[in-house]
């Protein structure tokens, strides 16, 4: 266990001593005790200079994670790839048996491969590391009498924090409030059921262990229920989850299923290759050929054709995806959802926020008694006014208005400092329109003595007050909520400023103006007040507008015509929730609308009946988001879903695709999902689903590029062999040729730009495999051209039955040619590479070209020459070699073109038959 230390603090030109507390001791004392020794304000916080000398001392509060392995080691690392250590034995005898010239070539190429290899795992490891700082934890934390939204690692010893629904602690906490306060401490303590919070200082006999601890937060623990304050004890190693970090060891991550697969193709054409390796050594040995050379060229052949670096090239594409998602506002947090982002065809869409703005605003207010007002302006700001026939209401002029407004200013979590928001939308748009008449200080006139915390299953909130100047009347409860909710524990109306009982006739009234708010696509909201829960007087009803985001509308037009289904899931009734459904084009005659309700009633098999024409599931709770998620993979549908809430959790770990909020998302949400909307904003989604199909298009297509070229390169050899042919490429040249297929042209095949009509492509099969019978047709295809185009230019130079430096030369350069133009026809399955643009991936261009200035260095460098065993072509035998290896190119173009074709005639007959039963909606 921890015990308090004392640390120096400078402060000036003083040093003032500030001890760090264990848990165990802070909880024994009183809390004005422990700010005092901890030398903080609760209120005010800390002053921002006293937070940099903490910090000075006391370190960032994170965990100091132990240092990489050097440089240095993880390059000698890749020596011990057999491949690699058999290619340096082959170094060896040369020198052995004095031909230091072949020596020298293969120690070059073995520096140039394993130097390819370790950039690549480099990049791969770094490019992960990246992924895992795209989340960082906030909080909320008190500084010089400010609430401020920060990091948590910014926290030190001695800030106050505050604490509601659905936050992570971020550090050891010693609370001084606490309401309604449950945390949920499994991930330390591993106990399941939340515990319940409060402030009285613990007895030290009762404090043995962590659970006993009820006036202590601790860092890594969530917080479920109820809202607290508290000043922070101990940061990063110094809480009570660094006692549990220490003992933690690193877990790698799973691979993805794709890796897994390009794991499992590379060992199968690793055991093809070596057989047929074996086979070309066997068989050149008996023609009596040199067994060195034959041993040096079948490693090196090995080194070239087996696709070692394939799972690394598909983790780095992937990693780099995911960081060009984060310029599209999306954070994906798990690789795997890469892949499945092209497979998605249902989106359960939650409405505010994602669907629309969540600029949350009152325009219409109805009050008990009859009067209907309507309140102008926009935002979270106090200009506008509330209009009565024609008549400005301000302050209390208007008791039956004011009453309202009152009430929803003081149940109210919310806050608006500079016209911006601190709370939730809805309690925004109550407060401003609190400033809008005048009475947003009404707040300061009560003092909250208990609270019931708003719950997406209750759907309501209410709070229970004295008044400030009042202190010896009794107490008054105030509520807000759903309609429905809040009228159940009516048992009067305001009229007037009297209470009168609540008849069955106003109860229809009420009702009526609900549906008639909710029609016009109006978010509506119950308010009333009491001397109790159970007795009171029911106020009137708000409409508050929520309005939906600029180009949602074509996004969803977009995804129902590429085959995506969207379905809304909703808190809100169904006039609001079909209101804006149908402005969005989401619901239409044909379309059905289903309730929490009615969802209870059904089993999962009688959900999955009715799912594909349901538009619009209205006032759902989180539990019925999870029964949503089931009946609709029970179709076969892979769904993505989005959620914010703490409730949320289990829906986002159910659906395939789990999505966070993060402007509104809680800290819980957000860890269970498998990715995050930065800008809560739906046309994110549909970036994302773009972006994935691009990624997983442009592997395809690296996946190509590189078994064409190795099945080129083997086949080659093989005939070569079989016909009794000299080897038609020595080692050197075919350790280049590798260092061309997994360097940077096939890399700058992971980056091509995605395609602008890829989002219109329908939802691929989530179990179809990488290599589909038409990929694989065209690498046949291209690895037949290359093969046949080679072996003509070396039999063609050949002709005088004696192998010189120009015969190998001329077969080298056309097999490179030749990969450079099948990297070209790789960038697209689909389109021309005029259409996509010859200069659009601008690093392919460089790749391409520094490969092609290095192939002339081969060429025409004497230094160079040496090694490969090359002499100058003159320009007629470059032009030649151009344009018979651009015939693969060619070739590819015209299949292109033919598929193209034959996709545009199978369109036109099946342009009238229906589209897939996910889009009957």
């Amino acid at each position: 266990m921890k015990v308090a230390r004392l640390q120096k603090i400078p402060d000036g030109d003083n040093e003032t001593m500030i001890p760090v507390l264990s848990s165990k001791k802070a909880s024994e004392l009183p809390v004005d005790e422990v700010a005092s020794i901890l030398q903080a304000n609760l209120q005010n916080g800390l002053k921002n200079c006293e937070v940099c000398h903490r910090r000075a001392f006391h370190g960032w509060n994170e965990f100091d994670i132990s240092e990489d392995e050097p440089l240095w080691k993880k390059y000698i690392s890749q020596f011990k790839n057999p491949l690699i250590m058999l290619l340096l034995a082959s170094a060896v005898i040369s020198v052995v048996m004095h031909q230091f010239d072949d020596a020298v070539s293969i120690t070059v190429a073995i520096v140039i491969v394993v130097t390819v290899a370790f950039v690549q795992e480099y990049r791969s490891e770094k490019s992960l590391e990246e992924l895992s700082k795209l989340v960082p934890p906030e909080c909320h934390c008190v500084r010089e009498g400010r609430v401020e939204h920060t990091l948590a690692r910014d926290l030190v010893p001695g800030d106050t924090v505050c604490l509601s629904v659905g936050d992570r602690v971020p550090a050891d906490l010693r609370l001084f409030e606490a309401v309604d306060l449950s945390i949920d401490e499994s991930s330390l303590t591993g106990e399941t059921a939340p515990c319940s919070k409060s402030t009285a200082p613990q007895p030290a006999a009762t404090n043995g262990d962590l659970t006993s601890r009820s006036n202590i937060a601790f860092m890594g623990t969530l917080v479920r229920c109820g809202k607290a304050k508290g000043i922070v004890i101990g940061t990063g190693e110094n809480s009570e989850f660094g006692e549990v970090f220490k003992m933690m060891q690193a877990e790698e991550a799973p691979k993805t299923p794709l890796q897994k697969s390009m794991d499992l193709l590379g060992k199968q054409l690793s055991l093809y290759s070596f057989g047929i390796i074996g086979v070309i050594m066997l068989v050149g040995w008996l023609q009596g050929k040199h067994i060195l050379d034959m041993f040096t060229i079948g490693v090196s052949l090995a080194v070239a054709a087996i696709p070692e670096g394939l799972p690394i090239v598909v983790t780095v594409t992937l990693a780099l995806g995911v960081m060009r998602m984060v310029k599209k506002r999306a954070i994906v947090k798990k690789l795997p959802i890469v892949e499945t982002l092209g497979c998605c065809n249902v989106i359960c869409s939650d409405k505010t926020g994602t669907l629309t703005k969540n600029e949350m605003t009152v325009t219409h207010i109805f009050t008990s008694d009859g009067q209907h007002a309507e309140v102008t302006g926009v935002g979270y700001n106090r200009f506008g006014e509330v209009m009565l026939d024609g008549e400005v209401i301000h302050g209390y002029n208007n008791p039956s208005i004011s009453k309202i407004v009152e009430a929803g200013c003081v149940c109210n979590d919310a806050l608006i400092r500079n016209n911006t928001l601190m709370g939730k939308p809805t309690e925004g748009a109550l407060i401003a329109l609190a400033m809008k008449m005048g009475l947003d200080g009404v707040q300061e006139d009560y003092i909250r003595k208990a609270e019931y915390p708003f719950s997406s299953e209750q759907k309501w909130m209410a709070v229970k007050c004295i008044h400030r100047t009042q202190q010896d009347k009794p107490e008054v409860c105030f509520m807000k909520g759903a309609y429905e909710q809040v009228i159940r524990y009516c048992t009067s109306y305001n009229c007037k400023g009297q209470s009168l009982p609540l008849v069955q006739q106003q109860r229809e009234q009420y009702q009526q103006e609900k549906v008639s708010m909710g029609s016009a696509g109006l978010r509506v909201l119950a308010l009333a007040s009491g001397p109790e829960l159970g007795q009171l007087t029911f106020l009137g009803l708000v409409g508050i507008i929520d309005p939906p985001r600029t180009g949602v509308k074509e996004a969803v037009t977009t995804l129902i015509t590429s085959g995506v289904a969207i379905k809304m899931v909703t808190g809100d009734s169904q006039e609001t929730a079909v209101a804006i459904a149908s402005r969005l084009g989401l619901y239409s005659k044909n379309s059905q609308a289903i309730s929490g309700e009615e969802i209870d009633d059904l089993d999962i098999q009688q959900l999955s009946q009715i799912t594909p024409k349901v538009a619009v599931f209205y006032r759902a709770s989180p539990r019925h988001k999870l029964k949503i998620i089931k009946s609709l993979q029970n179709n076969g549908a892979v769904v993505a879903m989005t959620g914010d809430g703490v409730n949320d959790a289990v829906a986002l770990k159910a659906a395939d695709i789990g999505v966070a909020m993060g402007q509104t998302g809680t800290d819980v949400c957000k860890e269970a999902a498998d990715m995050i909307l930065v800008d809560d904003d739906f046309q994110t989604i549909m970036s994302a689903i773009e972006e994935g199909k691009g990624i997983y298009n442009n592997i395809k297509n690296f996946v190509r590029f590189q078994l064409s070229t190795s099945i080129a390169a083997l086949t080659l050899i093989s005939l070569a062999t079989l016909m009794n042919f000299p080897n038609p490429l020595n080692a050197m040249q075919i350790l280049w040729i590798n260092i061309i297929m997994d360097g940077p042209p096939a890399q700058s095949l992971g980056v091509e730009p995605v395609d602008k009509d890829i989002i219109r492509k329908p939802p691929r099969n989530l179990k179809d495999s990488i290599l589909t019978k038409n990929l694989i047709v065209k690498i046949l295809v291209s690895s037949i051209i290359i093969v046949c185009g080679t072996l003509f230019v070396f039999w063609r130079e050949l002709r005088d039955n004696v192998i010189t430096p120009r015969d190998t030369t001329m077969t080298f350069t056309c097999f490179v040619f030749f990969d450079m133009f099948n990297a070209l026809s790789s960038r697209s399955q689909t389109k021309s590479v005029f259409e996509i643009g010859l200069c659009s991936n601008r690093m392919f261009c460089y790749a391409v070209l520094g490969s092609i200035m290095g192939q002339l260095l081969v060429i025409y460098f004497p230094p160079l020459q040496k090694v490969f065993q090359t002499e100058s072509l003159s320009v007629l035998d470059l032009l030649f070699l151009l344009g018979l290896t651009s015939s693969v190119c060619i070739v590819t173009e015209l299949i292109k073109k033919f598929e193209r074709s034959k996709e545009k005639i199978q369109k036109r007959g099946s342009s009238s038959s229906s589209t897939s039963s996910f889009l009957d909606v």
